[in-house]
């Protein structure tokens, strides 16, 4: 029945737009996706990710999530910190999954975000 996964959908604050370009987009180098007509005037914006897609939704009612996250495979995990590091972004590493080289970052209203090494 279920054939993949299409998107994963963050929350963030009313007027998150700005800042959501600038972490997602320029920090993280995801390239943005224009939100179709109808679903625009809700705020948020989208970004590619590979062959699937990260949603930032507005939530007026806040609350980030500190435990559930979206982990994401990068091909170059020390460039990657060294962005978020640069950009004043607290990395957090983590050495709890045998074979895997990973680290914790939080987007700019909290959300918890992984990041793996793929090779």
């Amino acid at each position: 029945m279920i054939v993949t996964l299409d998107h994963v959908q963050i929350a963030a604050p009313p007027g998150c737009e700005a800042e959501a370009r600038r972490f997602y987009g320029s920090v993280l180098g995801l390239p943005e996706i224009e939100k179709p007509e109808p679903l625009r005037s809700r705020g948020g914006c989208w970004f590619r990710c590979g062959d699937r897609q990260i949603h930032v939704g507005v939530e007026k009612e806040f609350q980030p999530a500190r435990k559930a996250h979206p982990a994401f495979a990068v091909n170059d995990l020390n460039a990657l910190r060294a962005a978020l590091t640069d950009a004043g972004i607290t990395v957090i590493d983590d050495d709890n999954l045998p074979g895997a080289e990973r680290f914790y970052a939080s987007d700019p209203w909290g959300n918890r975000l992984e990041f793996l090494h793929v090779k």
